[in-house]
């Protein structure tokens, strides 16, 4: 049903043009509707300028921001190194088609390829569409290089790989799938850490095991090194890809460049979006040179996938997080966070574990938490949900132990508050 002309326009403008709409005919009393599908359940804020750890309303108000656009802005709000080098693209070139050669992807591929396990990086827009490209990779490389027509893809339940129909289906939740039906077949989901599931899901038909390496939208797991080496190990004896989604935990967030390093593992195929172009959105699929036959010219591809603009974001902030060292040191601010929070926390009934690795934090509560992240927001603290009982926290790279104090100061308050 279309709208009535009336709710097109605002009282507050009642002499708004609208196309097709004379502002003459429009009510008085006509209240505002969004142009927009209400796809987001969003925060009553509207935020319109960031710097560092900090970010500012459009009412003035500051906030600690302790989300990191959910661990996008690794380095913080308006990083200065890949502000630069975006204004100096941007008056060069802004895209050209990838049926030419791009050399700021050759630049930002070696930059990954030579601080990774990869040999190989095909560039997209999303952590979604790397999930895809990963996806696609590992059942054209099992159908079309070694010819033995596997497509199923095992992943495990609380993950989360993106909102496309094969990611959503790939997702261990059920509430990103309702109304989608049909989903695309070759998913199955298993309990995390269930060695005996994960066995008897593996058949003729396996291609790969997909996994976090922390379970961020699943509560903040970080996956048991013991069930590691048993999906490497199942890899090796029935010949699967492992395919790691280091989308959320990727570009230094968890300590380490890439959250597989804390595992001393090297998987097949990984993927990197959020914290990968410092809010820039772009993506990656990265793999290892054998799977370079299956993914050849005409496989694959993306429009806007590998731009100039994405590539001069990328290639700056790659450069910054090794420069400045920045995966030791969320290790250690990390570590001060944990403690900070384990400190003020730990003799409080209502908190039953904090847990996390690098600046990748959760805290479980025995209840839901959502109330606490409308209080927080009153007290110019800016967090998320892991699930419904888990505090998620992601500050940025730089973040600084004054900044953890008062955030874990005012987290603490914002629980005793609840819990009095």
């Amino acid at each position: 049903m279309s709208k009535e002309p009336s709710t097109l326009v605002s009282e507050e403008s009642p002499s708004t043009d609208v196309i097709g709409v004379h502002p003459e005919k429009v009510s008085a009393k006509a209240q505002p509707e969004s142009s927009l599908f209400p796809t987001y359940a969003r925060y009553p804020l509207s935020l319109v300028k960031g710097q560092g750890s900090w970010l500012w309303d459009d009412q003035g108000k500051r906030y600690l921001d302790f989300m990191s656009g959910i661990a996008v802005t690794n380095l913080g709000h308006a990083p200065q190194a890949v502000a630069e080098r975006l204004k100096k693209q941007i008056d060069e070139l802004w895209h050209v088609s990838n049926l030419f050669h791009i050399p700021g992807q050759e630049r930002a591929a070696a930059l990954l390829t030579a601080n990774s396990s990869a040999d190989a990086v095909f560039f997209c827009n999303s952590g979604a569409e790397a999930n895809e490209a990963a996806i696609k990779l590992a059942r054209r490389y099992h159908q079309k290089v070694k010819q033995n027509g596997r497509y199923e893809i095992i992943t495990f339940t609380q993950s989360f790989h993106g909102r496309t129909l094969a990611t959503l289906t790939a997702t261990g939740q059920d509430k990103v799938k309702e109304g989608f039906l049909p989903l695309p077949a070759g998913f199955k989901s298993i309990p995390l850490h269930d060695q005996a599931a994960l066995e008897a899901a593996i058949n003729e038909n396996t291609a790969a095991i997909m996994l976090e390496m922390v379970q961020a939208e699943g509560g903040m797991h970080p996956v048991d090194p013991a069930f590691v080496d048993v999906i490497t190990k199942l890899c090796r004896e029935h010949g699967l890809l492992l395919i790691v989604d280091e989308v959320q935990t990727g570009m230094g967030r968890t300590g380490k460049l890439f959250a597989f390093e804390h595992y001393g593992i090297e998987p097949d195929i990984f993927t990197l979006a959020k914290g990968l172009g410092s809010g820039f959105a772009v993506g990656a699929m990265l793999g290892k040179g054998y799977l370079r036959e299956a993914f050849t010219a005409g496989s694959h591809g993306s429009t806007f996938g590998g731009t100039p603009l994405a590539m001069a974001a990328v290639q700056a902030t790659i450069e910054t997080i090794i420069d400045d060292k920045l995966p030791a040191r969320a290790a250690e601010m990390g570590e001060y966070l944990l403690h900070s929070l384990q400190e003020q926390l730990g003799n409080i009934p209502f908190v039953k574990e904090i847990r996390g690795k690098g600046l990748m934090i959760g805290i479980e509560c025995a209840e839901p938490v959502a109330e606490l992240v409308l209080a927080g927001q009153k007290k110019g603290i800016l967090f998320i949900t892991a699930g419904p009982n888990v505090i998620r926290l992601l500050p940025n790279l730089y973040v600084t132990k004054d900044e953890i104090d008062q955030a874990a100061a005012i987290i603490a308050e914002l629980i005793r508050e609840h819990v009095a």
